[in-house]
């Protein structure tokens, strides 16, 4: 009988083929794994996008400083300041409504006036001419009709040029408004044509006195 017992054999046998994951075969061949590579794909456009936005971040904040720095400039030019206070209006308009009542005739200069015809009533009695009865008939009241109204013609071109010229003696940067400065201009109008007006008729430069014939 043959005592020779076979040996079990030292390799063992080799397991059938499984099927492989493309990921295993990709490990087996060596080569990065197609996740891995999108995920350092992700990452390589991260930086580059990273470093593209970063300039323009830095560049912010100079854009801003040169914003300041326009600001700064501004500020430094001298601009008008326009103020419109409640006295240069009020006496605007005074100033205009007293050179309009002038040229009109104001109420004192006729009271004035007819007082004044009354005393040369009184007056003429012992007039010995022609010439001084109608001088203190009407000369004398003229005269102080025209006096009164070239006063309140003075005034009214003296407010007015008072309003115009009050902004040049404060800031240097007050500007009165448009319409205050019109009807400023306006009142300096009426003023300087009653001075004129009634002042050639007090001294008998404009509608003299008659005199009498023979």
């Amino acid at each position: 009988m043959d005592t020779t017992k076979t040996s079990a054999p030292l390799t063992p046998e080799a397991d059938p083929a499984e099927p492989q994951t493309p990921a295993q075969a990709d490990r087996a061949d060596g080569s990065t794994p197609a996740a891995t590579k999108a995920d350092t794909t992700k990452a390589e456009t991260d930086v580059s996008t990273s470093d593209t936005e970063a300039p323009t971040d830095a560049a912010a904040p100079l854009t801003g400083e040169a914003d300041d720095l326009d600001d700064l400039d501004g500020l430094d030019e001298p601009q008008e300041r326009i103020v419109g206070g409640v006295g240069a209006a009020a006496s605007a308009i005074v100033a205009a409504g007293l050179g309009l009542v002038a040229l009109s005739g104001t109420w004192v200069s006729r009271v004035i006036a007819e007082r004044q015809t009354l005393i040369g009533q009184i007056e003429s009695v012992n007039a010995t001419t022609t010439e001084a009865k109608i001088d203190a008939l009407y000369g004398d009241a003229w005269h102080l009709t025209a006096l009164v109204n070239g006063v309140v013609s003075t005034l009214a071109l003296l407010l007015a040029v008072f309003v115009l010229a009050r902004p040049a003696f404060g800031a240097p940067d007050r500007v009165l408004p448009v319409w205050i400065r019109s009807v400023a201009w306006a009142a300096v109008a009426l003023g300087a044509l009653g001075v004129l007006l009634f002042g050639s008729m007090y001294f008998d430069l404009l509608l003299p006195l008659p005199k009498a014939a023979g």
